[in-house]
């Protein structure tokens, strides 16, 4: 079959992992997807640079969606990718990391099918690899942890989701939009029987401009987000690997400045 990149290929949507923010970890082929388009429907974090790669004259359309709020409703995007299709659009559906991961690029796979057409995904840095590896933080490895694991701390409800096991030694948790909701996700954590004092890090806008890597232990995670007035995008990473990273030790900071007042 046939690449759906074929420039005489007309009518057809390509899902596009856009990676965690710098436009310099996009892929190749993400790169040729966008030189294609003559629609553009992105997500709200997308990089200006990025959206330049399209051409002058292609439609872009934002589609951002808030915490509690989507400014354009699930179904509502997906129809309006349908119907950009059926006039012989090529569109490009550029989401934020990977269009697999916490990115309802199954859903939006699943409406353009439905209207029988055609569909290709090329996927996307993660958020979590790319912050990760920025903060030099390891998910897995061979002397701390030989498994991780991939949350949503914001979907459906926090108390909605079984968690049991994924966090504690030997394992790496990393969770998505969960800035909000850090308190609890360290009550849920520790009420399952992970440590108090499991290492934990804070990946805030990584990659790009601004972006901070801060770490703490799980017993002080919602202190310290509120602390340091942590603002979304940002990821929440549980493990022992998180010792080896370059994060700022925030807690040790403050043990510090109490010392030094005493």
């Amino acid at each position: 079959m046939p690449s759906l990149l074929d420039p005489g290929a007309r009518g057809r949507v390509i899902l596009v992992g856009a990676g965690p923010g710098d436009p310099g970890l996009l892929t190749v082929r993400a790169v040729e997807a966008l030189r294609s388009a003559d629609v553009v429907v992105h997500d709200g974090l997308i990089d200006p640079r990025v959206l330049d790669l399209a051409p002058v004259s292609a439609q872009r359309i934002s589609v951002a969606k808030q915490r509690a709020r989507h400014t354009v409703p699930q179904d509502a995007i997906n129809a309006l990718i349908v119907a950009h299709v059926k006039v012989g659009s090529i569109v490009v559906r550029l989401k934020g990391g990977d269009p697999f991961i916490f990115g309802r690029g199954g859903e939006e796979v699943e409406a353009v099918r439905a209207a029988g057409l055609p569909v290709e995904v090329i996927p996307g840095v993660s958020a979590a690899l790319g912050c990760a590896a920025e903060a030099m933080l390891p998910l897995t490895h061979r002397d701390y942890s030989s498994a991780v694991s991939f949350v949503a701390g914001q979907c459906k409800g926090l108390t909605d989701q079984d968690w049991s096991g994924l966090a504690g030694r030997g394992r790496t948790l990393v969770i998505y939009m969960g800035v909000a909701t850090a308190s609890d996700i360290a009550d849920k954590l520790m009420a399952d029987g992970v440590a108090p004092d499991m290492p934990v890090a804070v990946l805030e806008k990584g990659t790009l401009d601004g972006a901070r890597a801060l770490r703490t232990l799980l017993a002080d995670l919602g202190a310290m987000v509120t602390r340091e007035a942590v603002q979304s995008p940002a990821i929440i990473i549980v493990g022992e690997v998180v010792d080896l990273s370059d994060a700022e030790d925030k807690l040790a900071r403050w043990a510090r400045i109490a010392e030094t007042v005493a």
